[in-house]
């Protein structure tokens, strides 16, 4: 590449120099300064009295955040694999909306997604190093991914036979008018939101209600265990292999320094 292209691929997309640290902390700040401006333009008294501030200020950003995009495309060897990447969809969704405004009145309320781009502060804060254990959460959760969906299973086929049941017992005349109503009544029972929207009358009802509460609470412990049944299933498997030399034992976790059984300092591999 042109060595002007390397520099401003260093300023943009490098967190180690002075002038790639200030870029991205003003860029954090103008995000901010955006999303506040478009929260700020949903709130009817502020948005009455400075609607046209706003309107400056969003445009600004917009502008100011197009500008930002284009140097990214023209500061990398390839411009499509950015576009493509995470980072580079999201940079594109937050500008876009509001040139939709101008054929969509409301869309620029999606702007907020410019939050995302917030998670440029892990390059900035060196935080990178916690992507690991980010990884590690979802390795969990992908390995127990199929107990999770036999579990969402049974509870969409628990819901449908409470919400048929509870059509047929309480009808029209309770609120419950349909099925797909009913299951609504059954979800938002069994989940113990209780919007209270729709209620059964009958004795019978009333009793199949409070069976679909308790049946709430004892599920919700379910999806929690698998899920740290997993996690500690995962975690097990990255302790190293060091033997204590005070005790024998292995299976230590791969940062600690002394034994978990007899506290004598571990030697390093």
């Amino acid at each position: 590449m042109a060595p002007w292209r390397l520099a401003l691929n260093d300023i943009i997309f490098g967190a180690e120099s002075k002038p790639g640290k200030l870029f991205d902390v003003v860029l954090i700040l103008a995000i901010l300064l955006s999303v506040a401006a478009v929260m700020l333009e949903t709130v009817g008294s502020i948005n009455a009295r400075y609607q046209s501030q706003l309107i400056g200020i969003e445009w600004f950003f917009t502008l100011l955040f197009t500008l930002e995009y284009g140097i990214r495309l023209v500061s990398v060897r390839h411009p499509l694999k950015y576009a493509t990447s995470f980072y580079g969809v999201v940079d594109l969704l937050s500008i876009i909306p509001t040139y939709l405004s101008l054929l969509i009145p409301g869309i620029n309320s999606l702007l907020v997604i410019r939050i995302l781009r917030i998670l440029r502060v892990f390059r900035v804060l060196k935080l990178i190093r916690y992507v690991s254990e980010a990884e590690m959460l979802m390795q969990a959760l992908r390995t127990g991914k199929r107990k999770i969906l036999v579990f969402l299973y049974s509870v969409v086929t628990m819901v449908v036979v409470f919400g048929t049941f509870m059509y047929l017992i309480e009808g029209p005349e309770a609120g419950f008018t349909s099925i797909p109503k009913s299951i609504y009544w059954a979800i938002v029972t069994l989940t113990t939101v209780g919007y209270g929207d729709i209620t059964p009358l009958t004795p019978l009802g009333q009793m199949l209600s409070t069976a679909v509460m308790i049946t709430g609470y004892a599920i919700i412990a379910v999806p929690t265990g698998i899920y740290t049944a997993e996690l500690a299933t995962h975690l097990r498997t990255q302790r190293d292999n060091r033997s204590c030399h005070g005790c024998g034992k292995t299976g230590h976790e791969i940062d600690a320094e002394y034994c978990r059984f007899c506290g004598e300092e571990l030697e390093d591999m």
